[in-house]
């Protein structure tokens, strides 16, 4: 007898603090259970056979409806009922998680000679991302760049951009990023704002991202795709240095490119190899 429910998000997980109201057609409430750990309500109060509405609340989450029929014997399996984010907006499940270097990327794109590219990256760096329980927009990231692990695939170059002219990594051996709060500006999509400490100078960057989606690992892990890009100006950070070539063309463009791809791993810390 009872009702028997199990409350999930649109990619599967448990929602451990969802609350089932029960209503009948009249609209009286008839039953108020609250979902385990596991998501699941297992509620044994005896409810009249006929038809039922299920509403499932939860904080941060928009209500659901679902209507329910209960047999002669009492029981209604109303199933899995699945809870989007407040506004239509998903990340992935509350709780710490830990940035994974070996699986992502961290790059930047300036422009050279006016005509081209170069393409640089980082190749030393961690971080966390802590999801909020109740209110997403509170969740928090921070990272740490090690500047001198900087490479465009020019021995020359990097060590120029090691240098007082531009990281001046003796000094600086830092890249820091915290954010500050999150703004959903759609579905899969949000905009981070942070402070960025670079080259001694601590400025607001937003970062504009998008969550990819959660799934298993092959190490028995649960892992969260993320993707950001933002646009610094080199000025900003007090890297002014430039070579004007005889055309007025500068050597290096002095907007940069950012380009995050990451893989954050579910927990306050990495699985050992």
């Amino acid at each position: 007898m009872g009702l028997t429910a199990k409350i999930r998000t649109r990619d599967g997980w448990a929602v451990s603090h969802a609350v089932v109201t029960v209503t009948d057609m009249t609209g009286t409430q008839v039953l108020r259970a609250e979902a385990d750990a596991e998501g699941a309500v297992r509620d044994t109060t005896e409810l009249a056979p006929g038809a039922y509405t299920v509403i499932v609340t939860a904080v941060g989450y928009a209500p659901a409806a679902s209507s329910a029929i209960v047999t002669a014997s009492g029981r209604a399996e109303v199933g899995t009922i699945t809870l989007a984010r407040q506004g239509g907006t998903e990340l992935p499940p509350p709780g710490p998680w830990t940035i994974d270097p070996a699986h992502s990327s961290v790059a930047a794109v300036a422009q050279h000679l006016g005509i081209s590219s170069v393409h640089g990256r980082f190749t030393e760096f961690g971080g966390t991302v802590e999801i909020a329980p109740d209110d997403v927009t509170k969740s928090r990231v921070e990272a740490v760049i090690r500047a001198a692990s900087i490479d465009t695939g020019n021995g020359m170059r990097d060590t120029h951009l090691r240098s007082a002219d531009f990281l001046d990594v003796e000094r600086h051996p830092e890249i820091t990023f915290r954010s500050t709060g999150l703004t959903a500006v759609g579905s899969d999509r949000w905009t981070v704002h942070g402070e960025l400490s670079l080259h001694g100078v601590v400025r607001p960057v937003d970062l504009t991202l998008s969550y990819l989606g959660t799934g298993a690992d092959p190490w028995g892990g649960t892992r969260a795709a993320f993707r950001a890009t933002a646009e610094l100006h080199r000025e900003d950070f007090a890297m002014n240095y430039n070579q004007v070539l005889q055309a007025g063309i500068a050597a290096i463009g002095t907007t940069l490119k950012v380009e995050l791809d990451i893989q954050a791993v579910q927990g306050d810390s990495l699985p050992q190899a």
